[in-house]
């Protein structure tokens, strides 16, 4: 019950209602005939800190992610120091080989230039160094991990050479015994030169290795720096080091160096499972830049791709650090992978971040200590990095101490006061959560209905490639329309019940009922978004995701601003609103900590959209969008919740509605008219030309069909550049091909003047050469891949229980457990110009092989025992003819499992 008089002594429009439960007091009569002013907050407030607020997340992401440190001259950085400018002559070079993939001319011409560079550096180094250059090349592999992109593959590789360099102190004998790896590769696809990837790895390395020969004080372990070949190929380069060299067995940790855009921040996306070598780097480097999150997408295998750190792990049970470019990610293996795209001062934040790191680390007496923690999760490490100045790092021992401490006083503050509150408090907390929920698929549903339509409406599925920031139109401005919608459509179930209550407890006017009403509807939003973070830290705690510091980041400054500014137990005071102040202190510290990582992976994922169809044509073409769509709503909905509570009695609706409306049709009008192209000379759509002859039956063996293949990894139609080209092209999905590591399900092709440029004698051959009978039926293959020194192979397991290969009698996979992938095992072979092309696979029958289907929509693949396809990097007449005219917005995307140029198919059925 209320204290007499107080009713009478207080302005409504002045007091707040029980905190933190929020629960109605006493039921007297406060209708003194005084008439509050209605509690309104001027649109311009809000729109004003809506401003503000979206100005300082810019400000965030520019300077964590875009400021760069000034590159330096060798005068500047002097003998001990990091060099831009030294490195950039090396990216130079090495881009200037053109494309340099594994087998090429171009190749060989880099390791020979890397292996120069290393020379001249075990030349100049300091005397009381010992600096050993070892080109190393490798003997015939297997490559069989079994996590990540791996399952039910084998990757074979011969024939591949690597610079590797160590240096170590003089006089510290035991040095060499404890090496730290510094690692990276020198070949590119055969669409790029690769300035980013990994080009600028290589010079970093070089310019580190450089820099770390003039030390001599101190060190206690050595640096060995591996310039692998066979990255591109399926991590072989790091396979054949891990697995071969004899230096392997000295190495106590890991870092590898990778590129998955060109320039920018090199910040760790992968680390463990020891800590202690990014502890290290923690308190070593200068601009520390790195996010738990980008690791957990990683792990989920969100991100389709892969790094030699997976080998250091799982092959070499090394633990260490994985850093990564991941500027403008949508010119990855395309020619736009060029140095004038290099953003000044990246090499510079690497090395200068790496020779730090690298100088404490080779200097610990404790670098035993970052060999793997085995079978304790507890020591995996949270990090991430607050405006790359500083870089907050815990074990998830202690994240699971903080945050069940967290969520355990927030559940019992928030048990306390809905006991205190009762009912009405119970009830307005789950109409509160309802208003959340709604706010989630009121967002996404706006965001995704754009995505949807996009492709009706606009020239390509993707229009926002080229200009990343059109997603702000196309997908954010909707976005919040709909979380605006959602929370929108909770106050007023909110304020239906809270009015009802009110109506039942109090006798007020109507006028001062709704007005009342109102305030604590806003106080309840409010405190939803508080309920909101609460639950996805609990869910993300029970899981152990490292990314669920955020949910603490957004969890309890806004929740402490509130208790420090709202909150009262006092039981005769009546809603305020909320002040201004709450809202500033609450989010200040989630904005400096997350904004620039949210935008940076809204631009990542934009790039990636490019090259979005691992299997042409076999996803639906909106679904690129959606996803960057679902992505940018679930930021906008999460985010936003605190600011959002604010607007329901400022005016300021119409005004939001009106903008975004208006924000949105500007950016489609962009897209519709043109203004700003899907793609640009500098970010190109994704392609591919290939020359195919296709051997895939025996009615075809002598005159096997034959015909240029254009198809793209981008979403959308292909007619405009078959238009544009005038090359004979019909585009459509009546013709599947199986390029056997993936399928073009829709593509363009061309059948004339495609006889030239290739023979016969280029035909890979698959015979049978041996066939027992029975319950234990084995067969022998011959396989030969004439020139070809890269080609995948892919078996049928639902008829082969097992299988044997060999290659110039060297058995590379025994007869043992193999994994496979929708019934297939592939086989993937990469090697220099000396390895083998003939090879023999003996195929242990399954017993009771299955029957296909007379109706069986896949029965033509399922029907084939054997595929083989054989990549040749050469330009027949046709393909060179179509790829001099093919548009500026285009660009050749080189990947594992790509076929070069002119690719050759054949198989071998079941019923042989």
């Amino acid at each position: 019950m209320q204290r007499k008089g107080v009713a009478s002594e207080v302005k409504p429009e002045l007091v707040s209602a029980t905190e933190p439960g929020g629960g109605s007091a006493g039921n007297g009569n406060v209708d003194n005939g005084v008439r509050p002013g209605r509690p309104r907050r001027s649109p311009a407030v809000w729109l004003t800190l809506f401003a503000i607020l979206a100005y300082c997340s810019w400000a965030v992401y520019y300077y964590q992610f875009e400021s760069m440190p000034m590159p330096l001259t060798a005068e500047q950085a002097g003998k001990r120091g990091f060099s831009e400018i030294e490195a950039m002559k090396h990216v130079k070079a090495l881009t200037d080989f053109g494309p340099h993939p594994v087998g090429s001319d171009a190749l060989d011409l880099a390791v020979q230039y890397v292996l120069a560079e290393a020379e001249k550096i075990k030349k100049t180094a300091n005397r009381e160094v010992n600096v050993q250059v070892d080109i190393f090349q490798a003997k015939s592999g297997a490559n069989r991990m079994v996590g990540g992109l791996f399952k039910g593959k084998t990757l074979l590789y011969s024939d591949l050479h690597h610079v590797v360099l160590r240096i170590s102190p003089k006089y510290v004998a035991e040095a060499v015994d404890s090496a730290i790896l510094v690692s990276s590769h020198i070949d590119s696809v055969f669409s790029t030169g690769g300035a980013g990837d990994c080009s600028s790895c290589i010079a970093v390395m070089l310019e580190l290795a450089r820099g770390i020969s003039q030390w001599a004080h101190g060190l206690k372990n050595a640096v060995v720096f591996l310039f692998n070949t066979g990255e591109e190929e399926g991590l072989n380069g790091a396979h054949s080091f891990i697995t071969q060299h004899p230096w392997s067995s000295t190495i106590e940790m890991a870092i590898d160096l990778e590129a998955m855009g060109i320039g920018g921040k090199s910040g760790i996306f992968q680390a463990g499972p020891s800590p202690w070598a990014l502890e290290n780097f923690a308190i070593a480097a200068k601009y520390p830049s790195g996010n738990a999150i980008a690791q957990d997408l990683f792990a989920s295998g969100a991100i389709k791709s892969a790094t030699d750190f997976q080998v250091y792990k799982e092959i070499g049970q090394l633990s260490g650090i994985d850093f990564a470019y991941t500027d403008n990610s949508a010119v990855y293996h395309t020619k736009n992978d060029k140095i004038k795209l290099l953003t000044s001062g990246s090499l510079q934040h690497l090395g200068e971040n790496m020779l730090s790191f690298l100088i404490q680390t080779a200097s610990s007496k404790d670098l035993s200590k970052a060999q793997v923690v085995k079978d304790d999760e507890d020591s995996s490490p949270v990090y991430f990095d607050i405006l790359g100045l500083y870089m907050v790092l815990y074990r998830q021992r202690f994240a699971t101490m903080l945050h069940n401490s967290v969520a355990m006083q927030s559940l019992l503050i928030w048990t306390t006061s809905l006991m205190m509150g009762g009912y009405p408090a119970a009830v307005s907390l789950a109409l509160s959560c309802l208003s959340i929920l709604l706010t989630w698929i009121f967002s996404i549903t706006f965001a995704v209905a754009v995505a949807f339509l996009l492709p009706f409406l606009s020239p390509s599925p993707v229009p926002f490639v080229a200009n990343p920031w059109l997603v702000v139109g196309l997908f954010a401005a909707p976005a919040l329309l709909g979380a605006l919608a959602g929370q929108h459509l909770g106050f007023k179930i909110l304020h239906f019940f809270l009015y009802n209550e009110y109506s039942k407890k109090r006798r007020f006017s109507p006028a001062i009922r709704a007005d009342l009403v109102k305030l604590e509807a806003e106080r309840w939003l409010y405190k939803g978004g508080i309920i909101q973070w609460l639950i996805l830290l609990i869910v993300g705690n029970y899981y152990k995701i490292g990314s669920c510091y955020l949910a603490v980041v957004w969890l309890i400054p806004p929740a402490f601003a509130y208790g420090l500014l709202e909150a009262t137990l006092t039981p005769a005071r009546f809603p305020r609103p909320l002040k201004l102040a709450t809202l500033l202190l609450g989010l200040g510290v989630p904005i400096v900590v997350s904004a620039g990582v949210f935008i940076r992976l809204a631009g990542t994922i934009v790039g990636m959209a490019v090259r979005f169809d691992r299997n042409p044509g076999s996803t639906p073409e909106w679904m690129a969008s959606v996803i960057v769509a679902v992505f940018i709503a679930l930021v906008i909905a999460l985010t936003m919740v605190y600011l959002l509570s604010y607007v329901h009695i400022s005016g300021a609706t119409m005004s939001i509605v009106v903008s975004a409306c208006v924000v949105f049709g500007i950016s489609l009008i962009v897209v519709l008219s043109g203004i700003s192209p899907p793609f640009s000379d500098d970010t190109a759509r994704a392609v591919n030309v290939v020359h195919v002859v296709d051997v895939t039956s025996s009615d075809q063996a002598q005159n096997p069909s034959s015909y240029v293949a254009l198809f793209s990894n981008t979403p959308g139609k292909l007619t405009r550049e078959a238009d544009h080209m005038k090359e004979g092209f019909i585009c459509g999905r009546d013709k599947e091909v199986d390029f056997v590591s993936f399928s073009v399900k829709y593509g363009c092709y061309a059948e004339d003047s495609t006889e030239d440029g290739w023979s016969e004698t280029d035909v890979p051959s698959m015979s049978v050469t041996d066939d027992i009978q029975g319950d234990d039926r084995t067969t022998k293959v011959s396989i030969d891949t004439k020139s070809s020194i890269r080609w995948v192979l892919a078996i049928n397991t639902e008829h082969v229980e097992d299988f044997k290969f060999e290659g110039d009698s060297e058995e590379l996979i025994p007869f043992d457990e193999k994994s496979s992938i929708d019934g297939w095992h592939t086989i993937q072979f990469a090697g220099g110009k000396n390895s083998p092309t003939k090879f023999n696979l003996t195929l242990s029958w399954a017993r009771r092989s299955p029957q296909i289907s007379g109706s069986s929509p896949d029965k033509k693949n399922h029907s084939m025992l054997l595929k083989l396809r054989t990549d040749f990097n050469r330009l027949t007449p046709k393909a060179e003819r179509v790829l001099s005219k093919l548009p500026s917005w285009c660009s050749l995307f080189g990947k594992s499992t790509s076929p070069y140029t002119l690719a050759f198919l054949r198989s071998l059925p079941v019923d042989l």
